[in-house]
């Protein structure tokens, strides 16, 4: 025993190897509470969500009850396997309406701090509207979980991130932001965007840029995953619903793209250290705005910067009603290079293999790269239940049906989870029909 009774420091280590690490605790905030309450219970909660994050240790979770709060800036790690939680209840009922006060962004929720990495927390269920710049930022960061909020009305980005790996950024929705709805940058790896809304957003659904201009980092975002995601009327100010500079070793999946104004998906490099290469784009839904761009663009990188190469598409529907843009674009010389691959699409009559400067149809695209070899045409009516309605799941006897190459384990499902194939062969697109209620 140490002075006055009290446990050694090496009596307190032996103790702590015996018994383990401490037990989670659960905390709450409400916005008539007050921060010198002990937070156990929701009758003596805390008032503030910055004395919350400041105050949590591993494991713990807090529970934000309905009401409105300034937001917060987390600066403190949780650990692996013992996340610490920040979760409203019920979802959407908890509004982060301001920057909180220790913000330095304009954002109204942060994980960041300037010496060094903020890991393993989970931010979860808000209501986050009208930020100044974005709704949730996070800079440098490890294992950060942003799932379920309502982020609208930023000023600039719904949910940021820079140099963050590990980022996983899901069931969201993010609207009406004033640049992208999701945007991951500055060389973080192995970020998740998966299941969220995204639309009506002034650029794109997702913007993704490795930016070479930047350190430290490679250049590159490298093994993401963006997929079963829902984007729709973005890009009134430019800006692809699916944007990649810099994107590579990365899966493009599952997702379904209806009405968005710029491009559909754009592989290419401005400020990535080398153009979007070794991507798959599979079983994707793409049906393009009257007056959009190319659904899939895969342009030419500008000096010094390599081309994209090596990219796979493969089972999308690439659909634009514009009759003077169409389905792929890509820089002279790409379709021919021998590891790009694009094959069993349903398509429009309209390509480009000289990046734009010529429209070819689908048979002279075949002729001169090899490429979609087992494509077709196909107009929307035949393909969905009601497209007039944005219902772009296919109908019975939609000719996308079992046409679709089998990718196995690199598509195991579709959209809505259903897995891959539902009868004898994959079908092509987001959504696998359910055959289960049809007559024999």
């Amino acid at each position: 025993m140490g002075i006055n009774g009290a446990l050694s420091p090496l009596t307190f280590a032996a103790v702590a190897l015996i018994h383990g690490p401490a037990a989670a605790r659960t905390f709450y905030v409400d916005d008539v509470g007050n921060d010198a309450n002990d937070g156990l219970t929701a009758r003596r909660a805390w008032a503030t969500l910055q004395h919350a994050v400041d105050t949590m240790g591993h494991g713990d979770t807090t529970i934000v009850l309905p009401g409105v709060y300034a937001g917060c800036r987390i600066e403190r790690s949780g650990e692996a396997g013992r996340p610490k939680t920040l979760r409203a209840v019920p979802p959407w009922g908890a509004v982060v309406a301001t920057a909180g006060p220790n913000n330095q962004h304009g954002s109204n929720i942060e994980v960041e701090m300037f010496d060094g990495v903020v890991q393993h927390w989970v931010i979860d269920g808000f209501d986050i509207p009208g930020a100044v710049r974005s709704g949730v930022d996070l800079r440098g960061t490890r294992d950060i979980t942003v799932q379920n909020c309502h982020v609208h009305d930023s000023g600039r980005t719904g949910i940021f991130t820079a140099f963050s790996d590990f980022v996983v950024i899901q069931g969201n929705e993010s609207e009406s932001n004033g640049e992208h709805g999701v945007y991951t940058s500055n060389s973080g790896d192995f970020p998740v965007v998966r299941g969220n809304l995204l639309h009506h957003n002034q650029s794109a659904g997702v913007h993704m840029n490795g930016d070479r201009n930047f350190t430290p980092g490679d250049g590159l975002i490298s093994f993401a995953a963006v997929e079963a995601n829902v984007i729709w009327e973005n890009g009134v100010a430019g800006a692809s619903a699916i944007n990649c500079d810099g994107v590579s070793d990365s899966v493009i999946r599952n997702n379904l793209l209806f009405s968005n104004h710029a491009s559909g998906i754009s592989l290419y490099a401005i400020d990535g250290s080398e153009g979007s290469s070794r991507n798959k784009v599979y079983n994707n839904t793409i049906v393009m705005a009257e007056g959009s761009r190319w659904v899939i663009n895969i342009p030419a990188s500008p000096d010094g910067i390599a081309n994209p190469r090596c990219n796979r598409i493969v089972n999308n529907i690439l659909y634009t009603p514009r009759l003077d843009r169409g389905s792929i674009l890509i820089y002279p010389g790409g379709a021919e290079d021998p590891c790009f691959h694009s094959d069993h699409n349903v398509v429009v009559n309209r390509f480009s293999r000289d990046g734009g400067e010529t429209i070819i149809s689908l048979a002279a695209w075949q002729r001169a790269t090899g490429q979609d070899r087992h494509s077709f045409v196909v107009a929307p009516e035949a393909l969905f239940v009601d497209p007039a309605s944005d219902d772009y799941r296919l109908r019975l006897g939609s000719p996308a049906m079992n046409r679709g190459a089998f990718l196995g384990l690199a598509v195991p499902d579709d959209l809505d989870g259903t897995p891959r194939p539902v009868g004898g062969a994959v079908d092509i697109g987001a959504h696998e029909v359910d055959t289960s209620g049809a007559p024999d």
